[in-house]
C-alpha cells in the first residue's frame, strides 16, 4: 500500500528543496564548474547529439585541463563547428572591429572520456535498500505499459535511459537498491510521457518529479537527489520551481497512473495518454 500523503504537498516539498539547495554553497560551485564550459548552437549541439548522445559537459584540451581532467587514451574526439575570426582591415565606428570569416571543425570531449579532479555534484546517488521492493513493483508497471527493463553497466555516470521506439528500459545494475528504484520511477515517467523530444530540460523535470512524487508516497525519500537533478535541467531556485508548476497537472497524472497501478499490484491499466507541450526524444537518459 502507498502511503496516504497529499501529492501536491510532495510536490511542495520538492519546490522547498530546490529553493534551499539553489542558496548553498554547493550550488555556487556547480554554477562555477558549469560556467566553464561554451554555450553551443543549436547546430552543434545537433552534432555532438549525432556524434554521441550519451555526451553531457563537451569542452576541448585545454578546458579540461584548466579543470584539472585529461583526455583519456585512444578516446574519439566529438567535432564542432567554431568560428573563424579576423580583425577588420578598417573597423567601422562602434563594431569591435572583428569579422568570421567561414567557421572550422575542432575537436570537443564529454566529461565521460576524461579523468581526474572530480567536478562538484548536486546529485547525491542515493544509498541503502529498497525497504519497500518497489524496484520489483515497478518491474511490473514497466510490463504493464509494454517495455522490457535490463540491468546493464553504463561505463560512464548513466543510471539509466528508456527507448521509445525498442521499448526498453536500462537501469545501472551496479547502483544501490534505493537508487535503482528511483531511476526505475523515473525512466517509467519518461516512458508514459514522453515520446519525442522539443524540450529536454523539462522532461527531465517532469520525470524526476514524478519519480519524487512516486518514490516519497511509498517511504522512499530520493531528496538529496532529486533536488540537484531538477535543479541541474531546469536552471535551479526560481526557475525550476516556475516550471514545475507549469508542469504540475502532467506530473501529478504520471505519478498517480504509477502508484495505482502499484497499489492494483499492476493489473494491466489502461494507457495514460500524454497531453501538453513537453515532448522528449526516443533515447532518454539519466546522468
Amino acid at each position: 500500500m502507498t502511503i496516504t500523503k497529499d501529492r501536491p504537498d510532495l510536490l511542495s516539498e520538492l519546490e522547498a528543496g530546490i529553493s534551499r539547495l539553489a542558496s548553498s554553497d554547493i550550488w555556487r560551485d556547480h554554477l562555477v564548474f558549469q560556467s566553464r564550459f561554451h554555450r553551443y548552437s543549436y547546430s552543434n549541439v545537433l552534432l555532438i547529439a549525432a556524434q554521441n548522445h550519451r555526451a553531457t559537459h563537451v569542452a576541448g584540451f585545454t578546458t579540461w585541463r584548466g579543470l584539472n581532467r585529461a583526455v583519456r587514451r585512444g578516446e574519439k574526439a566529438i567535432w564542432v563547428l567554431a568560428p573563424m575570426v579576423a580583425k577588420r582591415t578598417e573597423p567601422a565606428e562602434g563594431d569591435e572591429g572583428r569579422i568570421i570569416r567561414g567557421f572550422k571543425y575542432v575537436p570537443v570531449f564529454d566529461i565521460s572520456q576524461t579523468e581526474g579532479d572530480e567536478p562538484p555534484t548536486v546529485c547525491a546517488k542515493l544509498s541503502g535498500e529498497d525497504q519497500t521492493n518497489l524496484f520489483d513493483r515497478l518491474l511490473a508497471v514497466a510490463g504493464s505499459i509494454g517495455f522490457t527493463v535490463e540491468d546493464h553497466e553504463f561505463g560512464d555516470t548513466t543510471n539509466g535511459d528508456c527507448s521509445a521506439s525498442g521499448r526498453r528500459i536500462r537501469v545501472e545494475s551496479r547502483n544501490s537498491p534505493a537508487q535503482r528504484a528511483k531511476t526505475l520511477a523515473h525512466e517509467i515517467a519518461h516512458a508514459l510521457l514522453h515520446n519525442r523530444v522539443d524540450d529536454r530540460a523539462l522532461a527531465e523535470l517532469e520525470a524526476e518529479s514524478t519519480a519524487y512524487v512516486v518514490c516519497r508516497s511509498v517511504g522512499l525519500d530520493p531528496g538529496d537527489y532529486s533536488f540537484g537533478y531538477v535543479a541541474t535541467w531546469a536552471g535551479g531556485g526560481a526557475e525550476a520551481i516556475v516550471r514545475i508548476k507549469t508542469s504540475c497537472d502532467r506530473i501529478q497524472k504520471a505519478a498517480a497512473f504509477i502508484l495505482r497501478s502499484l497499489d492494483d499490484g499492476a493489473k494491466r491499466p489502461g494507457p495514460l495518454v500524454a497531453t501538453g507541450s513537453s515532448r522528449a526524444r526516443p533515447l532518454s537518459k539519466q546522468p
